[in-house]
């Protein structure tokens, strides 16, 4: 039989418990060899001088041992774990990351800025994540905004604010890098205005400011979250960059003194968040702690192997984890993509398998009205399209991921038939991989598999064996052509409605 995460068989020998086994560790042995000393001494009467002098020998040299040993039995279920956007974003990552997170002492953010977005649904109350980690909702983890996230200090104050209004306390729980670049009001401004000077051939960006903040730290002139806690210096650098982009940008404006008045009076607030999170992580892994990046945007929106030039400024997929947050690749563990059952994206640039919502009757309405597709940081419409296998295909190599996290698959509940995009092909011929050349992607062609479809609801399914047999089918041809376990599948919007197959399907777990 083949198949993901199904176990191999264990011989009725291996389950059988051994009645006597001699210890096989150095701690165990010294353990045993206390205890056969303790009844020669008992024996031979020695005193209770000699027995504390005996005691102290074994604390001295036996209890390190068995704490190390401790440690690395701990650190073997400890680890970083990833959670990543595998299409164009909007996947349903938050989702994922919440129910994740109750399980995790430290959530983290790596790349991007305020551009990202997230709704999670709690007992019918929706919070909207920006910039911090969705992962703050349980109350017992520490949430970390890393050294590869740009910060727009205003939206980031006003995220905490709403929160505390809604009733979650995140005092003491949110740390943000002292090596984060900041977004200014003036950022914004640059990014409208180069987008308005696009034209037609605009990228379709958010607007937030996070390409021009990337571009001031790449030009090194950028103002990081550190330089806040030396006033004289920030300032300094403030009013150099400020008069740069003005030079920059005939018809920019920006208020120094007000800007300046404004960062002086949040310093301290800000202050008390920043710190060293590469030390801070890298000692939480250190002690055992589990450890949770929550991707923002995602693959085909990274600046390299996205669709370029319509894709953010940052790297969503798995190598920002290792630059965001100053870790190294031994300490990752699961590597979770999430996937739509379908596909969406906002903003411009080729959507090969995209549908046209030409009506009420149309799959692509469908698609968007069930699928309540707008975008939780800009409102936009998402376009909406079948599933893209040779685009998750592609995805998969670039992040290894370990398992699938397969989102919305109830939004296609009532459709006759599905399709899934199988191959491209370009001038006739069939194409191995997603072509850099977006004009090559524009003019190819994409192959469908036709599966027939349910009408059952599913929202309340709890486990795979429930799914009508349809979508279940659906569910392992996706599987199949990936190469890749699904774990989870979403069967509503609810924290509840999600089926885990569980560890078994997961290949960082096996």
């Amino acid at each position: 039989m083949s198949g993901f995460g199904l176990a191999g068989a264990v011989s009725s020998g291996q389950q059988q418990e051994t009645k006597c086994q001699a210890p096989h560790t150095i701690a165990e042995q010294l353990e045993e060899l206390t205890g056969k000393v303790a009844a020669i001494q008992k024996t031979l009467g020695i005193t209770l001088e000699e027995q504390k002098s005996s005691d102290a020998k074994k604390e001295k040299y036996i209890k390190p041992l068995l704490q190390s040993r401790s440690t690395a039995s701990s650190k073997k279920t400890s680890g970083i774990d990833v959670v990543l956007g595998a299409q164009w974003g909007d996947e349903g990552k938050g989702k994922l990351v919440d129910i994740l997170s109750q399980e995790y002492d430290v959530c983290a953010r790596v790349a991007g800025g305020s551009n990202a977005g997230h709704t999670i649904v709690v007992d019918g109350k929706k919070y909207k994540f920006h910039l911090l980690p969705s992962g703050v909702l349980n109350r017992e983890a520490t949430c970390i905004i890393g050294n590869g996230v740009v910060i727009h200090i205003p939206s980031f104050l006003n995220e905490l604010d709403n929160l505390e209004g809604m009733g979650v306390q995140y005092k003491g729980r949110v740390l943000i890098s002292d090596r984060a670049h900041m977004v200014f009001d003036f950022h914004q401004v640059v990014d409208g205005m180069k987008e308005d000077k696009l034209g037609r051939n605009k990228i379709g960006t958010t607007k937030k400011g996070i390409g021009p903040a990337y571009a001031s730290k790449i030009s090194r002139n950028g103002i990081r979250i550190g330089d806040l806690q030396n006033w004289e210096y920030f300032e300094s650098r403030f009013r150099t960059l400020a008069e740069q982009s003005m030079h920059a940008y005939p018809g920019l404006t920006i208020d120094i003194e007000e800007q300046l008045a404004y960062y002086k009076s949040i310093a301290d607030r800000v202050d008390v968040m920043t710190t060293d999170t590469i030390q801070y992580t890298n000692d939480a892994f250190a002690n055992g702690q589990r450890i949770l990046v929550e991707g923002a945007n995602a693959t085909m929106l990274d600046i390299d192997f996205g669709t370029y030039p319509y894709v953010t400024s940052s790297n969503p997929s798995i190598g920002s984890v290792l630059t965001g947050l100053g870790v190294s690749p031994t300490k990752l563990k699961g590597i979770y993509g999430t996937v739509k059952a379908y596909c969406t994206r906002v903003g411009e640039g080729p959507f090969p398998t995209e549908l046209i919502p030409d009506g009420p009757q149309s799959i692509g309405y469908h698609l968007g009205t069930v699928g309540a597709e707008y975008g939780t940081t800009t409102g936009r419409q998402r376009r909406c399209g079948w599933l893209d296998i040779p685009q998750m295909q592609y995805s998969c190599l670039i992040n290894g991921f370990s398992a699938i996290n397969l989102t919305k698959l109830d939004v296609l509940t009532g459709l006759d038939e599905i399709k899934l995009g199988v191959s491209y092909k370009h001038q006739g011929k069939y194409l191995k991989s997603m072509p850099a050349c977006l004009k090559s992607l524009s003019e190819s062609e994409v192959e469908y598999e036709i599966l027939p479809g349910w009408k059952e609801d599913i929202s309340k399914c709890k486990t795979f064996e429930e799914l009508p047999e349809n979508a279940q089918n659906y569910v392992l041809r996706v599987q199949e052509l990936l190469g890749v376990p699904i774990r989870w599948v979403g069967v509503g919007p609810n924290r509840l409605e999600q089926i885990d197959r569980g560890e078994d399907w997961d290949t960082s777990r096996n």
